[in-house]
């Protein structure tokens, strides 16, 4: 049997992995920013002083714009992380026939599947446990309905434990407006500060933190955007690996169980 990972109800990295890449996210960002973005900004503001508001370089420039970037950016890892994983680790394993050994055309030996399947090192993955349970139900009521009942009640367990584990990544995507929320309240009171010299007739200081105030806000929501259209498609191959894995039960075990009767 291909080997099967003892943790697929999460299927979220692991927190060395999470805090390794974290901080290569967080010293890379910053670095793009000391390197790039900020003495690109600088040379745009000097060239065109206050008509360089829509530059690129001065709209990313600033601290919340960067804090933004680098959640967004590991968020953006976990939802490739999680989806990669469902596509070439879990899907396949959530549709295979564990009972493809035993001979179709015979009744099936439910004590001893059953008792193979819990001796498995890989009895308690989601998949596997499925079917166990399903066995198990059928074992003592004798009853292919009720073997049906467990496979549904695993099925909706998995949708719960899939749905929980993204719960992380909405958190971010739910801060990352925040944080442009909070440089628009930033920008906008230190533009009140500058209101006297704008009043004396130099306005590019008041015309630059309304600009943070402005940028942040619109740099948090294009990133909050992106991420939920990511979080959409990955919760929709969750939703279609759920239903895979009741129609393969369906397919291959309740088949063999009706054999019983």
């Amino acid at each position: 049997m291909a080997k099967i990972s003892a943790h697929t109800s999460s299927m979220n990295p692991s927190q060395v992995v999470s805090m390794i890449v974290f901080l290569v996210i967080v010293t890379a960002v910053h670095l793009l920013y000391q390197g790039a973005i900020r003495p690109f900004a600088e040379a745009a503001v000097a060239a065109y002083g206050s008509g360089a508001t829509s530059n690129i370089w001065v709209i990313l420039k600033d601290f919340e714009q960067q804090a933004s970037v680098t959640i967004g950016l590991f968020c953006g890892f976990l939802i490739m992380y999680k989806y990669q994983r469902i596509v070439f680790h879990e899907e396949p394993l959530f549709t295979m026939d564990y009972l493809q050994a035993y001979d179709k055309t015979q009744a099936l030996n439910v004590s001893e599947a059953l008792n193979e399947l819990e001796q498995s090192a890989y009895a308690e993955n989601s998949s596997m446990s499925t079917w166990i349970n399903c066995l198990r139900r059928y074992k003592n009521t004798q009853n292919v309905q009720h073997a049906s009942n467990a496979i549904t009640e695993n099925v909706e367990m998995l949708a719960a434990q899939l749905e929980s584990g993204n719960s992380m990544i909405r958190y971010f995507i739910w801060a990352i407006p925040s944080i442009g929320f909070i440089g628009t309240v930033r920008g906008i009171g230190s533009a009140l500060a500058k209101a006297e010299e704008a009043v004396a007739g130099d306005i590019s200081g008041m015309v630059d933190k309304l600009g943070v105030a402005f940028n942040s806000t619109l740099v948090s929501l294009i990133i909050s955007i992106i991420l939920m259209y990511l979080l959409h498609v990955l919760n929709n191959r969750q939703d279609e690996m759920v239903i895979n894995t009741q129609k393969n039960c369906e397919k291959h075990l309740l088949t063999q169980l009706h054999q019983q009767e």
